[in-house]
């Protein structure tokens, strides 16, 4: 009997041992992230740090991982998609794969910086901008519209990048607004123009510097990060008249598959990108806007409210049509 109760507690030290381990065993997330290695590792970093959850991070294109996604449908190891632009998001939504998220996650936020099928929530927000060259450029004669910039006065002297999800996302809305007819014809004009080609938003802003371009249709961050490394960086950047498509906003966000198995985790991580902390590392390193109060700032950035168009967020999500259209033209 004593060899039996002498075992028995032995058996049970052991277990007391093993429990706490097992209780206390953080998952790790798998996140696909559109978002580049450079702009959210800092901030991934710090959430395991504080939260001791471990982060595994595929990152490529927006454009690519959607469609890896919808590829893998059921099957996919991701936990979490955050994507650089809803375009992507709105995809994959619409493909059933992003899970319904509590609602306390987006009870703070603005309408518009959650999913119509509250699947996913905006992490921070960019708007299209035209920026140019203050050495080349009147500022005082700046085009009304993102399509003015198919006349001859532009001929060889604006920069794009078509192979740039943020752009793709851009070339959706005007689709949306304005048809495909219009996008493909402005498209073609602009090629036919001899818009000069570029990899990313960043090559771009290096190429006016350079005197490569005069002008170049872009995100408004790249501009004021180019302005950390020379404040002297002779560009300026506007905005087209209000409501032109050229000014569209575009949002980064994140949504958690249905896939995923650590969704608690998954959530902690939606929440911990959208604490006040965290949306000033977005606005301050990243140079995005917030999409959260930051101590007596506006919740709206004034660019949402003037100049955005009026054209749903969301309701522009036709990647593969968008992709078939930039293909058409032969800047794909």
């Amino acid at each position: 009997m004593r060899t039996f109760r002498n075992g028995l507690l032995a058996g049970l030290g052991a277990l007391a041992l093993l429990l706490p381990a097992c209780s206390f065993e953080k998952p790790t997330l798998t996140v696909y992230s559109g978002r580049s290695k450079a702009l959210v590792e800092p901030i991934l970093t710090r959430f395991t740090e504080e939260t001791g959850i471990l982060v595994d991070v595929k990152y490529a294109g927006t454009t690519q991982l959607t469609i890896t996604l919808l590829e893998e449908g059921a099957q996919s190891p991701a936990d979490l998609f955050w994507a650089s632009d809803i375009g992507g998001l709105g995809a994959v939504s619409g493909a059933g794969l992003l899970q319904e998220l509590d609602e306390t996650v987006y009870a703070d936020l603005d309408p518009r910086f959650v999913g119509a099928n509250r699947d996913w929530v905006a992490t921070s927000n960019r708007a299209r901008v035209l920026a140019y060259s203050t050495q080349r450029v009147d500022a005082a004669a700046l085009p009304a519209s993102v399509f003015d910039l198919t006349q001859p006065a532009y001929a060889k002297r604006v920069g794009w990048a078509p192979v740039n999800g943020t752009f793709q996302s851009f070339v959706s809305a005007m689709v949306k607004a304005h048809g495909r007819d219009a996008a493909r014809d402005w498209l073609a004009a602009m090629k036919a123009n001899g818009a000069v080609p570029y990899a990313n938003n960043n090559a771009i802003i290096q190429a006016i510097e350079a005197g490569e371009i005069d002008y170049g249709i872009t995100n408004h961050y790249y501009l004021l990060r180019a302005r950390q490394r020379n404040a002297e960086i002779p560009i300026e950047q506007t905005f087209f008249a209000a409501g032109d498509i050229g000014n569209m906003l575009n949002l980064a966000g994140i949504g958690i598959l249905k896939t995923s198995a650590h969704t608690d985790a998954a959530e902690e991580l939606i929440r911990f990108l959208l604490k006040e902390s965290s949306q000033e590392f977005f606005a301050q390193e990243t140079k995005e806007y917030p999409v959260v109060r930051i101590g007596n700032a506006e919740l709206a950035v004034d660019s949402l409210r003037t100049y955005a168009p009026a054209v749903s967020l969301e309701d522009v999500p036709d990647l593969e049509g968008t992709l078939a259209l930039l293909r058409e033209v032969g800047l794909l």
